[in-house]
């Protein structure tokens, strides 16, 4: 995957969301991989934690958006109670599933009475739950 980085990028609005969303400060991971090494669904994830939270730095917002890591996220804080520099890095998955779910231009708004018993079982919960609170806050 070849990336192309800018300081436009690295400073964009999406990575100033998600500061604002979670309440983190993005630059203070560094990088050491416990939240990858702890995480109990890291194995089903195309993109381990640390390597989204370096993505977000990064401010390269459309892979993260195409990845799934963000919606397996069993948001069990276990990332968050190893991070020796108390990043909350479910706090900021949490920030991304909203950030993505609000795009308006990528998806849209959905009815809970629009979904279907086979959509039901496909779909991961916390995608449904985060697609309702879209327009919240």
């Amino acid at each position: 995957m070849k990336v192309e980085l800018s300081s436009e990028k690295v400073k964009s609005d999406f990575v100033k969301k998600v500061e604002e969303l979670s309440g983190q400060n993005i630059l203070s991971c560094y990088q050491c991989g416990k939240c990858s090494a702890g995480c109990p669904s890291s194995y089903a994830m195309d993109l381990l934690p640390s390597q989204v939270i370096r993505m977000v730095q990064l401010g390269l917002q459309d892979e993260i958006v195409n990845s799934k890591t963000v919606w397996l996220c069993a948001s069990c804080l276990t990332c968050s109670v190893r991070c020796p520099r108390g990043v909350d890095i479910a706090a900021i998955f949490e920030a991304l599933r909203l950030v993505v779910t609000r795009d308006k231009d990528k998806l849209n708004y959905v009815e809970p009475s629009e979904i279907t018993a086979e959509q039901l079982e496909e779909l991961p919960q916390i995608a449904l739950i985060s697609n309702f609170r879209k327009f919240t806050g």
